[in-house]
C-alpha cells in the first residue's frame, strides 16, 4: 500500500524595517539549504516549520531568534499561501514584524549564508517563492492570492 503524503504547515516572517525588508541568502548546496521545497540558492525570509503546540506567533519569533538572533517583540499573521511542487505541500503562514531588537547575524551558516536589507522595491534574484508570495500579499494587501 503507498504511503500517503501528508500536508506540512510553515511559515516565513517578512520582518522590515525603514522600509527594508530582511532577507537571508540559502546555501547552494540543496542538502545544506534545508528545504522540502526546493530553495537552494534563493534568498529568503527568516522562517521554518511550525512544531506542534505551538502558535504561529510562538514559532515565528523561535525560528526568528534561531536563524538571526533576532528577538520580535511583536508579530503578527498577515497571509496564508499553499506553496505545492511535485514532492511537498506546505500551507505556509505569512508574518510580519516591524517591532524587535537587535540586528541579524547569521547564526546557523550550513543553511544561510548571510543576511541582508532589501528595499521592497528593489528585490534580490532568485527569491525562495513561498518568500515571494508573502512578499506578493502584503503588497497587494491580500491575505490569500488563489492561483
Amino acid at each position: 500500500m503507498e504511503e500517503k503524503k501528508k500536508v506540512g504547515v510553515g511559515f516565513g516572517v517578512m520582518i522590515l524595517k525603514d522600509g527594508k525588508v530582511l532577507l537571508g541568502k540559502r546555501h547552494d548546496d540543496p542538502e545544506k539549504a534545508s528545504s522540502l521545497l526546493n530553495g537552494a540558492g534563493t534568498w529568503t525570509m527568516p522562517g521554518g516549520k511550525l512544531d506542534f503546540g505551538e502558535t504561529f506567533e510562538e514559532g515565528a519569533k523561535r525560528e526568528v531568534l534561531e536563524e538571526t538572533g533576532i528577538t520580535l517583540n511583536k508579530v503578527d499573521v498577515i497571509c496564508i499561501n499553499q506553496d505545492i511542487i511535485e514532492t511537498a505541500h506546505f500551507i505556509t503562514i505569512g508574518l510580519f514584524s516591524d517591532a524587535f531588537s537587535s540586528e541579524p547575524k547569521v547564526m546557523e551558516p550550513d543553511e544561510i549564508t548571510e543576511w541582508r536589507w532589501f528595499d521592497l522595491n528593489n528585490l534580490p534574484n532568485p527569491i525562495y517563492f513561498p518568500s515571494a508570495k508573502v512578499l506578493e500579499n502584503y503588497k497587494q494587501k491580500k491575505f490569500y492570492i488563489s492561483k
